[in-house]
């Protein structure tokens, strides 16, 4: 039996690990992916300017201390009246990294003047980058883009992040609500992954 190709992980974040992870084992491709933190490897600083800028920063950065192919997630929520922010900024909105309760907290204080009749509405956005070596010079980018409305209060013990204010009207759940089958079929990052498993399947990494 081939032994498996090995794929670093470029997050710490346990929440998007599980994702991966669930998403990776419903695949036939035979990859190995390792989490960067089994490695010894520290986030990466992340210096870009946009999601495609940072996921790229991220996987170059996890491959060139594993010496192994990378792939890296950068996502967030994008809020239009709020010009797209929290954007590459969502896990630090309030200003301490990964604190979701403190990020929700001050998402709803920025909406306040723009509650009415109308939903506010968010996009959960992913970007994935594939790096084969810390050099390559294409990498492979793939995106998943989640429309839903921003609620003014958490509903949903599951997921993290603003899982618990993005409401999906058509299942009538916020994304904390669904179950982790349903969510990775739906979500952003589930739309990147996909997108990208489907390249792996004719890529050579």
């Amino acid at each position: 039996m081939t032994p498996p190709k090995q794929l670093v992980l470029a997050s710490n974040n346990q929440g998007k690990l599980s994702e991966f992870q669930a998403l990776f084992d419903n695949t036939h491709l035979n990859i190995q992916l390792i989490p960067q933190g089994k490695l010894g490897i520290a986030d990466a600083d992340e210096t870009g300017l946009s999601f495609v800028e940072n996921a790229i920063i991220k996987a170059r950065h996890a491959s060139k201390l594993s010496g192994l192919p990378a792939i890296a997630d950068d996502s967030g929520l994008c809020v239009p009246v709020l010009g797209n922010a929290p954007g590459i900024y969502s896990a630090r909105f309030a200003g301490s990294h990964g604190d979701d309760r403190a990020n929700n907290d001050k998402l709803l204080q920025e909406l306040k003047n723009f509650r009415g009749t109308t939903p506010i509405i968010g996009q959960f956005i992913c970007v994935l980058a594939l790096v084969r070596h810390k050099d390559d010079p294409l990498p492979i980018i793939a995106q998943g883009h989640w429309t839903g409305e921003i609620l003014d209060t958490p509903q949903g013990d599951h997921g993290f992040g603003y899982d618990p204010l993005f409401y999906l009207p058509s299942l009538a759940k916020t994304s904390a609500e669904l179950d982790k089958a349903t969510k990775n079929r739906l979500s952003h990052r589930g739309q990147a992954l996909q997108t990208l498993l489907n390249v792996l399947i004719n890529t050579d990494i």
